[in-house]
């Protein structure tokens, strides 16, 4: 097979991006032991670390009729005209593609976080949080490998949308170190734990919930660092400069909110992409899903300590309010024990698996 590029069904995207870039790289001469909660984070990144290809089994399949073994309810467009009028075929395909659309942004934003973490390396003033996210970037290499290896199961594969490339533009432009840290690991990061946790605990595919639940577990301290390192700065910023930040946190939150229409999809699958849109946007199952996106970001967002009226009156608006309560740490152990039990259930798989060989050898 060649490159993965190749599986996209929309002709002439390019085969780069380029962004250009004006920050300054920091060296940090002291070498001092750093803050403590931030080493202990770095030693559990350090510990954490695991292999694609070995804790994955990729000898499994994604399903023909239903690639991940989603609930029918789980289609954008399950229930209006448009999909009534299909017949079993374009059913298939429908769910093929908009499943590999939805995989597909979590590995063009695994590519971003990639970056966005490569440059905290670079920027970041402290250097507990220069060795921090020099384990986030592995992590980051690691899931882009693994959601890779995902979509070539599927055979069609999608590029990046235009909200989460416009965000991630602003992310990587900015030569503020803690706007990179605000998009990536506050926004970015915590409504793509919610997206793949949905994958993770309502998919029946083995395959697809194992990926998920993996990057989930290095992806809760990928948002722990964020948490730790606004929560120290954000205290020492002007009224008016934490005012900016907020004001740009809304309207990161809105546009990933509102990424979720899948046009391209429509469009490959030849369906009057008007008509998806506005059905998408009245569904009640996509309106929930919009709001459980901002189960982990809303706590964060509390936590790091930006939480004027502008934040407050956005998530009231958006019916998340309710999330602020939510016990990030608690999110985080659930997450690991999750991990935990696929890599059990894998070992058995394996080892009865060795076991039935052995036994025909016999």
């Amino acid at each position: 097979m060649g490159t993965l590029r190749e599986l996209y069904p929309i002709p002439n995207i390019d085969k780069s991006w380029s962004v250009p870039q004006d920050f300054t790289t920091l060296f940090d001469w002291d070498y001092d032991e750093g803050r403590t909660t931030l080493m202990h984070l770095y030693q559990k990144g350090k510990d954490m670390q695991w292999d694609a290809v070995n804790r994955i089994d990729w000898t499994q399949e994604l399903d023909f009729e239903n690639p991940m073994q989603m609930p029918e309810e789980a289609n954008a467009i399950f229930g209006s005209p448009m999909w009534d009028k299909m017949n079993k075929s374009e059913k298939r395909e429908f769910r093929r593609h908009s499943q590999a659309w939805n995989i597909s942004q979590f590995m063009q934003g695994e590519q971003a976080a990639l970056i966005c973490a490569a440059k905290i390396v670079q920027q970041v003033p402290d250097l507990d949080a220069k060795f921090y996210a020099s384990t986030q970037v592995m992590d980051e290499a690691r899931h882009v490998e693994a959601y890779k290896n995902l979509l070539t199961k599927f055979g069609v594969a999608y590029p990046m949308t235009a909200p989460l490339q416009q965000l991630i533009d602003q992310a990587l432009r900015d030569s503020r170190w803690d706007m990179t840290y605000l998009a990536m690991q506050v926004v970015i990061e915590g409504l793509a734990l919610a997206a793949f946790g949905t994958i993770r605990d309502v998919a029946q595919n083995p395959l697809a919930r194992m990926v998920n639940a993996y990057v989930m577990e290095d992806e809760a301290r990928h948002v722990a660092f964020g948490r730790l390192s606004l929560r120290d700065y954000y205290p020492t910023l002007t009224d008016a400069e934490r005012d900016e930040r907020e004001e740009f946190l809304v309207e990161a939150c809105y546009l990933m909110r509102d990424r979720f229409q899948a046009r391209e999809v429509f469009e490959v699958m030849g369906l009057p992409v008007d008509e998806c849109v506005k059905y998408v946007e009245q569904s009640a199952t996509m309106q929930l899903f919009r709001t459980f996106l901002f189960q982990r970001i809303v706590p964060i967002v509390k936590d790091i300590g930006l939480w004027g009226p502008r934040i407050q009156k956005a998530y009231v608006d958006m019916g998340v309010m309710h999330f602020s309560e939510l016990d990030l740490d608690e999110l985080s152990s659930q997450d690991e024990k999750i991990a935990a039990e696929f890599d059990e259930q894998n070992q058995d798989v394996r080892t009865a698996y060795v076991q039935s060989v052995a036994g025909h050898a016999e």
